[in-house]
């Protein structure tokens, strides 16, 4: 009976243990994981719908500067947090790696008593403990560690392409608007060359085509303004979308934008860009955690050691003479015993196969880099000359063109086919020089996501990595030199 007694006190601890352990699973440690998890709904209702919408920002309405929409946007846009949580969820698997595993507790009852000289035992309590070699948790936790590397160059690659995004659909809207602004002007000049043909024709100094050809023009620009105030609509809808506010939210650009240049140097560009683009950082990351998964790998034909301890309850009262009752205590140790070499060898393999394929994928991104920065900076140089001749030599000729038709029109030296063809002339290139100048910035933004951030910020505050630093990181990549095995 007090066998049984034991065996229920015993039972009855294992059962606290683990009612210790269940009240830790009810508990929440990020309040942004509670408030998601109180607000999930699983229907299709309309209410539920419309709650999904992002709510109409007021403040932002009307004409807004480019810093305060890149700083909203890296604090709201959901991309932005989505890879900052999975930064912070990497970094919490550090501690977990470095740990010990959990003990076991343990107990056995004897159905039947065992008979010993110093009594019949009734009861056992076991504990055990896992000890992997201390070069192991050091080698998990470094890869956890890498991991989280990868996640924080993730995060700022991210953060890179959501101001690119800002910046892009911001660019746009200046450039439509400009355009809207240009061709409504136009159209009050060709209102003026319509009276002018209107005047003409009841004067009988030309024909009523004229008139109609006007009215026609007119249409047309009429047309084209209905386009243009679609193409604002849409991309107020996409500089929303990067803001994480409602598309519905009337965002306009500041009409007056800082000058912009083109970079001057290509090869401090593309030194940056290998130096500093976060995507290679990412890469260059998860090729020192793919070596530590192979150094963990080949450790795996190390022993880990398992000590236990054992305590046997005796009764007082047994058969033998000699009895007392004396419980008995056990000290156990134990090894794994590594005998299965061809998995651990494939384990090994594995590891290091997927090393260099992460070092032969950071050599296509770096190569895949510099054609971009190439490609943009060639870009960009082109724009910022064809920027210039329009505004130094075509579009003063052209307005000057324009205004010389204009009065030969009104004393019938020219036809009237001539200066719509020259009033066409003057609005495409005014608005193809509004492309331009956006097109220019759009450019130089992509630039900026490639190099890995601001170039007037980078040429300031960023020393440039020497040659020879270029260098070994590429041979890094390329040589995966064995790491050392913690101590």
């Amino acid at each position: 009976m007090a066998g049984l007694q034991k065996l229920l006190l015993c039972t009855a601890t294992i059962a606290v243990f683990a009612a210790v352990g269940c009240r830790g699973t009810r508990q929440v440690r990020d309040a942004e994981y509670a408030h998601i998890a109180s607000n999930i709904h699983y229907n299709d209702s309309f209410a539920a719908a419309e709650s999904a919408v992002p709510p109409t920002q007021g403040q932002f309405d009307g004409v807004q500067s480019l810093d305060r929409l890149v700083q909203f946007a890296l604090s709201q846009n959901p991309e932005v947090q989505a890879a900052r949580k999975r930064m912070e969820a990497a970094a919490h698997r550090v501690p977990v790696e470095a740990s010990l595993p959990d003990p076991m507790l343990g107990v056995t009852a004897y159905p039947e008593q065992v008979q010993t000289a110093a009594g019949q035992q009734e009861l056992a309590l076991n504990v055990n403990q896992k000890f992997p070699a201390r070069r192991k948790l050091n080698t998990r936790a470094g890869v956890a560690e890498s991991q989280t590397n990868v996640a924080r160059a993730e995060l700022a690659a991210v953060e890179l392409a959501v101001v690119e995004q800002v910046k892009v659909s911001y660019y746009e809207l200046f450039y439509i608007q400009q355009a809207i602004e240009i061709t409504e002007t136009e159209e009050e000049e060709l209102e003026k060359i319509r009276d002018t043909a209107n005047a003409r024709y009841k004067a009988n100094l030309t024909s009523q085509q004229d008139v109609l050809r006007a009215d026609l023009e007119l249409s047309n620009i009429a047309n084209e303004l209905i386009r243009l105030h679609q193409q604002l609509d849409s991309t107020q809808a996409k500089l929303a979308r990067a803001l994480h506010i409602s598309p519905q939210t009337n965002l306009l650009a500041s009409d007056q934008l800082l000058g912009e240049e083109a970079p001057q140097d290509l090869d401090w560009l593309e030194r940056r860009a290998v130096a500093a683009r976060p995507e290679l950082h990412a890469k260059l990351a998860a090729l020192e955690r793919d070596r530590r998964t192979a150094q963990l790998a080949r450790l795996d034909y190390v022993p880990d050691l398992t000590l236990g301890a054992t305590w046997i309850d005796t009764a007082n009262a047994g058969i033998s003479p000699v009895a007392n009752g004396q419980d008995a205590a056990l000290i156990t140790a134990g090894i794994n015993l590594p005998i299965y070499r061809k998995r651990l060898d494939s384990a090994v393999r594995s590891a290091e196969a997927n090393a260099v394929a992460t070092a032969r994928q950071y050599d296509a991104l770096r190569d895949a880099t510099l054609e971009q920065v190439t490609d943009l900076f060639a870009k960009a140089r082109s724009q910022q000359d064809l920027l210039l001749l329009f505004r130094e030599d075509i579009l003063p000729k052209a307005r000057q063109t324009l205004e010389v038709s204009n009065r030969a029109y009104s004393v019938g030296e020219v036809d009237f086919l001539q200066l719509i063809d020259n009033f066409r002339l003057v609005l495409r290139y005014e608005v193809a020089n509004s492309r331009l100048e956006a097109s220019l910035r759009q450019t130089i933004a992509s630039l900026e996501r490639v190099v890995g951030g601001p170039l007037s910020q980078m040429a300031e505050s960023v020393p440039l990595p020497q040659s020879s630093e270029i260098e070994d990181m590429e041979e890094n990549s390329m040589q995966l030199p064995e790491p050392a095995l913690a101590e």
